[in-house]
């Protein structure tokens, strides 16, 4: 009788919650961890978001057990591994430094966690050339991390990691010390490798980072996570001041709302009315409006946009994102827009232009 196999059915799925996080705490120095509690689930792309000196660095530690918290559990796919040691928690970590062996080729790098699991000769050499072909690195196997550059050190740093197959990655700010093209290459190898089914929990301070990375966004401040959703969710509504001007919102003003001509508005610096939609809360808090939101005409002109300032040109800023227009309308507005339209508008700072956004572009966000 020839028997069936049958499907593990308690196999990870995408959805699947694999790493948890509740209440850890830890104090260093004068620095702690506070209650940090969130999941990452099977097939994430999880950015941690933050400043430098937020917690992100010893959250990730804490994950792969080279700091032990003082509170709180970690839970690997139900299992509580918070006093795991490092090699039996199915964590693999990458460190901003690279860390890896002077002393040994990029292949005896590579080959270095396999021989402690009794792996055959045969079965490493396979592995580590599979590993620096997906990585792209199989003509550097006989050099020496001297002789690398960043992204080619970055490279063996994560193929090292990868090969151990771990069931979630640790990435401590991969991109931080490279060059512009070489960060482009980076990220579309880890857009790969998250592709190929590889769950990654990536920290960094670069929300341009976040936003090409990650599917899922929780943004630490101060060792507490203040704000976590999808990109879309935490980009576009931050739940504080703070979050808003750490992503890139510009257009960020104190605010307290009133009434005007029956529509609501938002007051600020006390003499500028913003109009808005009429919002659940108030009265006190703040407005965001996004810099591709607003639109820049010469002249004046009918539209469904209910707000219309005219003010000066202060400065003109080139970003990845776009072009960043400075304009001084009684308060500081930003608009973001195209090379094309800067030349087409013939834009250039001192010079009188009109800004036009809808109410339904202004967003209130309570005190």
């Amino acid at each position: 009788m020839v028997k069936k196999k049958i499907k593990n059915t308690l196999e990870p799925r995408r959805g699947d919650i694999i790493l948890e996080l509740k209440n850890i705490s830890k104090r260093f120095l004068n620095f702690c961890l506070k209650d940090v509690s969130f999941s990452v689930e099977q097939g994430d792309y999880f950015i941690l978001l933050g400043e430098s000196g937020a917690g992100k660095s010893m959250l990730l530690e804490t994950i792969a057990g080279l700091v032990h918290p003082e509170s709180g559990y970690i839970i690997m796919e139900g299992n509580d591994i918070t006093h795991h040691k490092i090699q039996n928690r199915g964590i693999g970590l990458v460190f901003q430094d690279h860390a890896v062996f002077p002393h040994m080729t990029v292949y005896e790098n590579i080959a270095y966690s396999l021989h402690a699991r009794k792996v055959s000769r045969e079965e490493k050499k396979e592995r580590v050339h599979l590993i620096a072909e997906q990585l792209s690195i199989s003509g550097l196997l006989d050099r020496r991390p001297s002789t690398l550059s960043g992204g080619e050190m970055q490279r063996v740093a994560l193929a090292r990691t990868l090969i151990q197959q771990p069931k979630v990655l640790l990435l401590d700010e991969p991109l931080a010390s490279l060059d512009t093209r070489i960060k482009s290459d980076l990220r579309s190898q880890l857009r790969n490798i998250h592709r190929q089914g590889q769950t990654i929990l990536h920290v960094t301070h670069d929300y341009e980072e976040a936003l090409s990375l990650g599917n899922r966004i929780a943004v630490i401040h101060d060792g507490s996570i203040i704000q976590e959703g999808t990109p879309e969710k935490v980009f576009r509504n931050p739940k504080s001041e703070f979050v808003a001007h750490f992503v890139g919102a510009r257009n960020f003003f104190k605010a307290r709302l009133a009434s005007e001509n029956n529509n609501s508005v938002a007051i600020v610096d006390k003499t500028i009315a913003v109009r808005l939609l009429p919002p659940d809360t108030g009265p006190e808090g703040f407005i965001l409006i996004r810099g591709e939101d607003i639109i820049l005409s010469i002249e004046s002109f009918d539209s469904s946009a209910t707000n219309n300032f005219e003010g000066t040109i202060t400065e003109i800023i080139p970003g990845v994102r776009g072009i960043d227009v400075v304009v001084d309308a009684g308060i500081t507005l930003h608009a973001l827009i195209t090379a094309e339209s800067l030349a087409h508008l013939k834009l250039k700072e001192g010079k009188k232009i009109w800004l036009h956004f809808k109410a339904t572009a202004v967003r209130f966000i309570p005190a």
